[in-house]
């Protein structure tokens, strides 16, 4: 034992321990945090798969969703698993991967009656989910309970991620107050994805979460990165606080998560 660390440990992480900017003591601080992962489908996959690799010592897993075959174009972590609990499935492979990580699988559907209990116990929440119900009540759900967030979304070639740290920053309704209309943006089903487009902006939220749990380097806080994959190119949007956010503004409406703000239960791809 050196530093705490056993010898498989030590060569695990070497080349984290060897950076000075993460260090032993930056690798135990990865190791005793907890990340909960809401979807272990498209975005999921990689940020399970990333943040499992790194060490993140405890990841919460929420998806209601079992794998088809349609989704392991995208889904890497879910091969020869068709027909099972994505959950499970993550769960077998972070096992795999690194033992060191413990997962705590929520095999439900994130709602209203669930999600302030789920997420109280997490350090950050990392949003996967494939619907604008579930982000806004996500959203709204941190910051209410002050727990950082990771947002994530693809459509088609395009991706978006931000980074959310109430009270330090804006959140997804100060830029997106409301969500689009039921049936005006269609669903990735619908619409289809390009299969490694997950892969790009998922490894983004998990670098992100790194970042956020180590305390090194500057954050997506107050920027959204936009990726267009068929001109290959990033853009940076900033996003201002908005002093009239009905959950984050100066004299806010929502106050607690109720069923009715949202609509819909979670889905995931």
């Amino acid at each position: 034992m050196i530093g705490g660390f056993n010898e498989e440990q030590i060569r695990r992480y070497s080349r984290h321990i060897i950076l000075a900017e993460v260090g032993g003591k930056g690798q135990q601080k990865l190791l005793d945090s907890k990340v909960l992962c809401i979807g272990a489908g498209g975005l999921g996959a990689p940020i399970i798969q990333y943040l499992a690799a790194a060490g993140v010592g405890t990841l919460g897993l929420v998806d209601d969703d079992v794998v088809d075959l349609s989704n392991l174009q995208r889904q890497v972590i879910h091969g020869g698993n068709v027909d099972k609990s994505k959950v499970l499935s993550a769960a077998e492979f972070v096992e795999r991967l690194n033992p060191d990580v413990k997962v705590v699988p929520y095999e439900t559907r994130l709602d209203a009656s669930n999600i302030m209990d789920i997420i109280k116990d997490y350090d950050m929440v990392v949003d996967g989910s494939d619907n604008f119900a579930t982000r806004y009540m996500v959203n709204d759900a941190c910051v209410l309970t002050k727990t950082p967030l990771s947002h994530g979304s693809i459509f088609r070639f395009e991706g978006q991620v931000t980074t959310i740290i109430p009270g330090e920053g804006p959140c997804y309704r100060c830029l997106f107050e409301h969500a689009p209309p039921p049936g005006m943006v269609p669903s990735c089903q619908e619409a289809g994805v390009l299969g490694v487009l997950p892969g790009i902006i998922g490894v983004i939220q998990a670098t992100e979460v790194v970042k956020y749990l180590l305390g090194i380097g500057e954050l997506l806080l107050g920027r959204m990165i936009y990726y267009d994959a068929l001109n290959m190119t990033f853009d940076e949007i900033k996003i201002r606080k908005n002093p009239k956010c009905p959950v984050c503004g100066d004299e806010p409406k929502i106050d607690s998560i109720q069923e009715e703000l949202y609509g819909e239960s979670c889905r995931i791809w």
